[in-house]
C-alpha cells in the first residue's frame, strides 16, 4: 500500500469522494507506455503496417498508441531515430492534441521542454507558420531542440528566456498558446513515486504563484482571437481552476470554451472557485482510476476579439515564399540544386558560417537567449558545404536527388547509427560521389559523403546508437 501525505489524502478525498478508494487502488496496476506517431513524416495507418511491435489506440489521441513496455524498447529502433514517433506517457498527449493549431499559425509552447507537445504542435503546423518552442532551463532548451530536430521541425525559433522576457518581444504576436504549466506533479504520483517526496518540500501553494504569472504574461501574447491551452499534471484546485479564475478576474476579455470531450473525462470543478462560474464544468480532469493514463488538467481559454494576421501560405510547398533575394554561396547553391524544396533566398541568412532558413517576421532577437532560429541547412567551410543533420530529418526522401535507401533488417542500419564507414558497392557505381542521404525503410536517418562505393558517415555523433 503506498504511503501518501496525509494532507493530500485530506483533499483527495475531498475531490472525489466516494471514488477515493478506486484512486488508490489503482497505484497498484501497472503503469501505462505510449507513443505518438509523427503524422508530419507518416499516416497513422502507414505506421501501423509497419510498426514493429503490437499497438493498442489510446481512444481520445487520434495518432496516439499503447505498447507493451516489458516487452518492447522503442527508443532501440531505427524508427525512432527516423522520428517517426515520440515516446509519451498517454495523458500528457492530451494537451497538444486539444489545442486547436491550423497549418500557417503562430503558435508558442511556453514551457516545452522536453518536447512531447512541442513536436505535435509542430507536425501539425506542416512546415508552416512558426513556432516559437521555450524553456527557461538552458539545459532543458538543448534536449528540447534535439527532439524537435529529430521530428523534422524547422519551422521553429527555439529560447530559453523568462515568460516575461518573452512577453516583451512578442505582444499580441500568437494566434495559440499552449501552457503546460511546472506544478506539484500530484497526477505523476503513481508513475514516478519520487514525485511525492518533491510535493513535500513544494506544494501546490509554491507553485500556484509561478503559474499566475506564467498565465497572465501568455495573455499578453496572445492576439485577439486567440486560444490558450493552459494544463497542469496535478489535482489540486489553486494550481488549476483557481489559476484559471486569476486570469479571468484580471483579463475579462477571455472566456472558456468546451473542448473535444471523451467518455473517462472528468469536467472541473466551479465548486473550488470563488466566482463558482458554471464555465468551470468545460475544463477537463484526467483521473487515472477512470482512465488508461496519469493525471492531468485542461482548460482552453479565447480571448476576445478578432486580429488574425494573415498569412502568406504558397500551395504545394512546404515553405513559405516571397521576393527574391542575393545571390548564395556558390557550395550553398550548388548542394541546394539537389533539394526540390522552393526556398526563398531572403529567407536563407549565414551567421558564422552557418546557414539557416529563417522563418518570416520574426521580431529582432537581440537580447534573447535562444539555441536555434530557423532551419539549420549546414556549415560552410573552406571550398565546401557540409548539410546538417536537421536539414536531413526535415527532408523527405523524394526531396532529395541522392539517396540510399536501406531496409529495416540490412545490418548497415545499425552501423551507420553507430557512426561506421559503409560498402555500399552494391548500391551504387564507382562514378558516383557527394552528399547521399541515407534512410531505413524511405525515412531519413542522416547524411554520409560518397566516394569510391563507400560512404563516409555524416551521422551526428552526439546522436550516435550506444
Amino acid at each position: 500500500m503506498i504511503a501518501l501525505p496525509r494532507g493530500f489524502e485530506e483533499k483527495m478525498r475531498g475531490l472525489l469522494g466516494a471514488d477515493y478508494e478506486n484512486y488508490v487502488k489503482c497505484f497498484d496496476e501497472p503503469r501505462h507506455f505510449g507513443l505518438r506517431v509523427n503524422t508530419s513524416k507518416i499516416s497513422v495507418q502507414d505506421f501501423q503496417k509497419i510498426a514493429p511491435w503490437p499497438l493498442e489506440p489510446v481512444e481520445w489521441i487520434s495518432n496516439g498508441f499503447y505498447y507493451d513496455g516489458t516487452k518492447a524498447s522503442p527508443a532501440k529502433h531505427p524508427y525512432y531515430h527516423a522520428g517517426l514517433y515520440y515516446l509519451q506517457e498517454p495523458s500528457a498527449m492530451t494537451p497538444a492534441n486539444r489545442l486547436p493549431v491550423e497549418e500557417g499559425e503562430r503558435v508558442l509552447d511556453l514551457c516545452a521542454a522536453p518536447g512531447g507537445k512541442a513536436t505535435e504542435l509542430g507536425a501539425r503546423l506542416s512546415g508552416s507558420g512558426l513556432l516559437v518552442a521555450n524553456d527557461i532551463s538552458s539545459s532543458r532548451a538543448k534536449g528540447l531542440l534535439k527532439n524537435l530536430e529529430l521530428f523534422g521541425i524547422g519551422n521553429v525559433l527555439v529560447t530559453s528566456e523568462e515568460p516575461g522576457k518573452l512577453a516583451m518581444r512578442f505582444p499580441e504576436y500568437f494566434d495559440k498558446i499552449l501552457i503546460d504549466a511546472p506544478c506539484s506533479g500530484e497526477g505523476m504520483f503513481r508513475k514516478e513515486r519520487r514525485m511525492i517526496k518533491a510535493w513535500e518540500e513544494h506544494g501546490p501553494q509554491f507553485f500556484s504563484k509561478l503559474q499566475r504569472g506564467i498565465i497572465t504574461q501568455a495573455a499578453q501574447m496572445l492576439r485577439p482571437g486567440g486560444m490558450i491551452l493552459y494544463s497542469t499534471c496535478t489535482f489540486d484546485p489553486m494550481e488549476n481552476e483557481r489559476t484559471v479564475e486569476y486570469l479571468l478576474d484580471r483579463h475579462p476579455d477571455f472566456e472558456i470554451c468546451a473542448l473535444e470531450g471523451y467518455a473517462g473525462f472528468s469536467g472541473g470543478m466551479p465548486q473550488f472557485t470563488e466566482s463558482g462560474n458554471p464555465d468551470f464544468n468545460k475544463t477537463v480532469r484526467i483521473f487515472p482510476q477512470r482512465m488508461r493514463g496519469e493525471g492531468h488538467y485542461l482548460a482552453l481559454l479565447k480571448k476576445g476579439g478578432n486580429g488574425r494576421a494573415e498569412v502568406d501560405m504558397v500551395e504545394g510547398h512546404r515553405f513559405r515564399t516571397g521576393a527574391k533575394g542575393q545571390d548564395l554561396p556558390e557550395e550553398l547553391a550548388s548542394f541546394l540544386q539537389g533539394v526540390s524544396w522552393h526556398l526563398e533566398k531572403r529567407q536563407i541568412e549565414i551567421y558564422d558560417g552557418h546557414a539557416y532558413y529563417m522563418p518570416k517576421d520574426l521580431p529582432d532577437l537581440k537580447g534573447l537567449r535562444f539555441l536555434r532560429s530557423g532551419l539549420l541547412l549546414g556549415e560552410l567551410k573552406k571550398n565546401r558545404f557540409e548539410p546538417s543533420q536537421a536539414l536531413a530529418m526535415c527532408l523527405k526522401k523524394e526531396e532529395y536527388a541522392h539517396v540510399l535507401d536501406f531496409p529495416l533488417h540490412d545490418g548497415r542500419v545499425i552501423r551507420y547509427l553507430k557512426g561506421e564507414t559503409l560498402d555500399v558497392e552494391d548500391m551504387t557505381s564507382s562514378k558516383e560521389k557527394g552528399w547521399y542521404l541515407v534512410c531505413v525503410d524511405g525515412y531519413p536517418l542522416g547524411f554520409g559523403k560518397l566516394g569510391g562505393q563507400m560512404l563516409k558517415n555524416k551521422y551526428l555523433p552526439g546522436w550516435r546508437w550506444t
